[in-house]
């Protein structure tokens, strides 16, 4: 079974694919998007879920969205025609850090896609070639909240804890103007809805070739959350000005 369709049933239930509820999101948009008639890129888009509050809530503003999943941007593109943005959002097939436009940005965002860089030093790199002068960037990754075990390493790789992980990005030239650190019910409820969207599916497909699949990687998932990392996994969504 395929990591994108794996990612794609768990976050049915919550399209925004990181531990934020629906006010953290809104705030944020909020503070990275003040004029209205912006454009956006979001590097790692998914489904596309942060774009589409944008220019629900901007009538004015622009989009771009880049990712590999080519199941997500399908979904993105339906649910933009259904709420009224698709001819405002631009959506492509392709790795974020190969995306090139002649163009800046006025707003990059990249949330939970560090992966997809190497890291936050990689993605704010990333942001930094696409945007535009005075433009914001709202991006978001993991740190550890608490000292955590090797397993915990293993299974989510290097982080430093807060304080350290503001310093690299204030140290890479960027000025938190803004910023979000999800609470334990955030981080919980984004679990919760991963392991159960994934399960649901399962259990409602059985005749389907992947369920067992799906069901095993709730299951797994699950156990690594509550086993390994949930004591000490944290999560930093932070708005950023370019420092001069």
């Amino acid at each position: 079974m395929e990591r994108s369709k794996i990612s794609l049933l768990a976050h049915a239930r919550h399209p925004v694919a990181a531990p934020l509820d629906d006010t953290s999101v809104r705030r944020l948009l909020e503070r990275a998007v003040v004029s209205g008639d912006e454009r956006l890129l979001d590097l790692g888009c998914g489904q596309a879920e942060w774009l589409l509050r944008a220019l629900e809530a901007h009538p004015g503003a622009t989009a771009v969205g880049v990712d590999t999943a080519a199941d997500a941007l399908a979904g993105a593109r339906r649910r933009a025609g259904e709420r009224g943005v698709g001819e405002r959002l631009v959506l492509r097939e392709q790795d974020a850090g190969a995306f090139v436009s002649e163009e800046g940005f006025d707003v990059v965002v990249s949330v939970g896609a560090a992966h997809a860089f190497g890291g936050l030093t990689g993605t704010l790199a990333a942001a930094r070639r696409h945007l535009a002068p005075g433009g914001r960037v709202l991006v978001g990754d993991a740190y550890w909240a608490a000292e955590p075990s090797a397993g915990a390493r293993d299974m989510l790789g290097e982080y430093d804890d807060l304080a350290t992980t503001v310093d690299r990005v204030t140290a890479e030239g960027w000025t938190p103007v803004f910023g979000h650190i999800s609470t334990r019910e955030e981080l919980d409820d984004y679990e919760w809805h991963w392991t159960g969207a994934l399960a649901e599916w399962a259990l409602d497909h059985p005749g389907d070739p992947d369920s067992r699949e799906a069901l095993a990687a709730s299951d797994r998932h699950r156990s690594d959350w509550l086993h390994g990392y949930r004591a000490c996994f944290g999560f930093l969504t932070l708005v950023l000005r370019a420092t001069p």
